[in-house]
């Protein structure tokens, strides 16, 4: 009885056994599985994982490109656009001369003037590397009175164009630098007594006339020098006189009246070179007509290249040569 039981048992532990066994084996595969997909899962993700970071390098790489890029880009665009802002504004521009021309000096006054001024002189033309920016003339007269001494009398018509220029300035400007010198040399001349000076109406833009005695070896001197701005061209008019060999010396109120007439002519005389107005010679019956080679007068268009200007110092100044004048003695002969 007990075997058989022990038999019966053993039997119903090896039914068991062979319906659990594969339930047993199937748990094992699953666990096995598992594990095998765990490990390919991990392996999945560490394989994985160096091209995630290498694909966020790349894009992290390309990300500064573009920006570096867009970044240069945009720093070019800035530099070329300020490089190029200054230099559209870099060339200053400055105001056209008015006048482009001067009148022959020779031919500013007419003969009347001239008779009333320096009876049966003759004209004595300055000498001028550019007769367009500068010229002069000058009279002499030595009207004999024998036993009673002569009369003598010198004029100078001096006659200075400025041109525009970018880096000095404007033609009428530099003028007006030129006429205050002027104006200030007649006034400090070396041994003038009795200086004075006043404005000039109606003559040019701007005129002044200073007046002095001058004693020369050859008797006392009546000394007038008329300053006249016209725009961008400054006129002088140098006029003495003196009785020699005793002959009385002349009213200097009837000598400023006659310097002042010959700058007004010879300002007149400027103007019609450029084409404006008639010519001071012409008016009273010319000895000369001023040159007609004048461009228009007046250009509202701005230079930024213009020509040469006359230099602001000439190397003899109109009312310091007047201070030392002409000689009697010399101007007799002719």
């Amino acid at each position: 009885m007990q075997r058989r039981a022990q038999r019966d048992d053993l039997s119903d532990r090896t039914d068991r056994g062979e319906r659990c066994a594969p339930t047993d084996r199937g748990e094992r595969r699953v666990r096995r599985a598992a594990r095998a997909g765990g490990v390919n899962r991990a392996l999945a993700a560490a394989a994985a994982l160096p091209v995630l970071l290498f694909a966020a390098a790349c894009s992290s790489d390309s990300g500064s490109d573009d920006s570096a890029g867009s970044g240069g880009t945009a720093r070019a665009d800035s530099g070329g656009s300020s490089a190029s802002g200054p230099s559209a504004s870099a060339t200053p521009t400055v105001q056209a001369a008015a006048f482009q021309a001067l009148p022959k000096a020779c031919a500013t006054l007419s003969a009347k003037t001239l008779t009333e001024l320096v009876p049966k002189a003759k004209a004595k033309q300055g000498t001028s590397t550019d007769p367009a920016d500068r010229a002069s003339c000058s009279w002499s007269s030595l009207d004999n009175n024998g036993v009673k001494g002569s009369q003598f009398r010198w004029l100078n018509v001096s006659l200075l164009r400025f041109e525009s220029d970018a880096t000095r300035g404007a033609g009428d400007r530099l003028a007006q630098e030129y006429y205050a010198k002027q104006v200030k040399d007649a006034q400090s001349v070396a041994g003038a007594k009795g200086t004075t000076s006043q404005a000039v109406a109606g003559t040019g833009d701007q005129a002044t006339v200073v007046r002095y005695d001058l004693k020369k070896k050859e008797g006392a001197f009546k000394q007038q020098t008329v300053v006249a701005r016209v725009e961008n061209v400054v006129v002088t008019v140098d006029y003495n006189g003196a009785g020699l060999a005793g002959d009385k010396t002349p009213a200097a109120d009837t000598l400023v009246k006659g310097a002042e007439k010959a700058a007004k002519e010879a300002v007149a005389s400027v103007r019609a070179a450029n084409g404006e107005g008639d010519g001071g010679a012409s008016s009273g019956g010319s000895s000369g007509q001023p040159s007609a080679s004048a461009s228009p007068s007046k250009s509202s268009k701005a230079s930024s290249a213009p020509s040469a200007s006359p230099s602001v110092s000439p190397s003899a100044s109109p009312a310091k040569a007047a201070a030392a004048g002409a000689s009697p003695s010399a101007s007799a002969k002719s």
